[in-house]
């Protein structure tokens, strides 16, 4: 895979990162405009009771079209404090929580303007932390037309949308999750699920 091109997404799902490590390029898409219901400001995880989405409140005047890179995070709702306590609800129990807790704690602590920058700051460390050294940039004016080498997955990694009908090439193996002995694997959860559960063994799933 050559160069990829992808929006910004809040702790985006398996594939999402699928495509980070496997790509030799990435441009991350800054100009496109902000869409509700999708992974742009929502993740999602698995709890007890089975898929648990999580939704950052966004400040966007109704009607409007905003750039992605210009919509600010909400400061009502206490969000911070529900999504941390879900995540330990789902996580505590799993073999990497601990391991990882305090590189994600603060996160939902600190005050962040721009929902772009909270989920590039997350995206940066969740690489980090792979081991994803893929070459990642930014677009400086939407792109319209990608050429030859380059594979548009901006609308293709949604939770609205199939990923079996938009994106032939990633497989979502199955591994261990917390709850499994309740039911069935769940595929393409956020990226935390694989890493909270696998450690440093979720390469091998990318």
């Amino acid at each position: 895979m050559q160069t990829v091109l992808l929006s910004s997404l809040y702790l985006a799902p398996v594939q999402y990162y699928s495509k980070l490590f496997r790509a030799k390029r990435v441009v991350i898409e800054t100009d496109d405009n902000y869409q509700k219901q999708s992974y742009r400001n929502r993740c999602i995880i698995a709890a007890a009771n089975g898929s648990l989405p999580l939704s950052i409140p966004v400040d966007k005047p109704k009607g409007e079209k905003l750039k992605m890179r210009d919509i600010k995070i909400a400061n009502h709702g206490n969000w911070q404090h529900f999504h941390w306590n879900a995540i330990i609800s789902a996580y505590n129990s799993s073999p990497f929580f601990e391991y990882y807790r305090d590189d994600f704690y603060h996160f939902y602590e600190k005050t962040t303007t721009y929902l772009f920058d909270f989920n590039e700051e997350l995206r940066s460390l969740i690489c980090t932390l792979l081991d994803i050294e893929t070459s990642v940039s930014y677009t400086t004016k939407f792109v319209q037309e990608v050429d030859k080498n380059t594979t548009d997955l901006r609308e293709s990694i949604h939770p609205k949308r199939d990923w079996r009908n938009t994106d032939k090439e990633f497989v979502a193996r199955p591994y261990y999750q917390v709850f499994a002995d309740k039911r069935p694997f769940i595929e393409n959860l956020s990226i935390i699920d694989l890493l909270f559960n696998m450690g440093n063994e979720s390469r091998l799933f990318l």
